[in-house]
């Protein structure tokens, strides 16, 4: 019973937590990448570089490595490349299309689209929920109109 409020699904013994280092960059970021882009704007749409070579000073690495408690590891690699203030290339693996908190696959094929049929029409016939009547005595103060 004590252990129940742990509300993990992960259970091994002993415990090992999940060691997770650099970028999480998804392909909706990467896709918004431009030549000519400053430096600036490369860095609000990737994030600060977890890697900066002061001695190459035109290439940003955004490296990412994930080692699950349980599980296989995962590593990725991402580098954008300068010339002067502008972003002229970039190249690196393939990245996720979520965030590190979405899960992978809910299962759902069609999220948010209702079945066909008469759910559709009872849907569309519905009119709207009335405000709830108020408490008596609830609240001593009239609201503003």
């Amino acid at each position: 019973m004590a252990l129940s409020a742990c509300g993990t699904t992960n259970w091994g013994f002993p415990y090992r937590p999940d060691v997770q280092q650099g970028n999480w960059i998804t392909s909706e970021q990467v896709a918004q990448l431009q030549q000519g882009m400053t430096r600036e704007q490369v860095r609000f749409i990737l994030g600060t570089p977890t890697l900066q070579d002061i001695f190459r000073s035109d290439r940003w690495d955004y490296p990412y490595f994930l080692k699950p408690g349980y599980g296989e590891q995962e590593e990725r690699k991402f580098t954008v490349w300068f010339e002067g203030d502008g972003l002229v290339r970039w190249e690196g693996d393939e990245q996720p299309d979520r965030q590190p908190f979405q899960k992978a696959d809910t299962g759902r094929d069609n999220i948010g689209a209702e079945s066909e049929g008469d759910d559709n029409e009872a849907a569309a016939n519905t009119e709207p929920e009335a405000e709830p009547a108020p408490i008596p005595g609830a609240n001593s103060v009239e609201p503003l109109r």
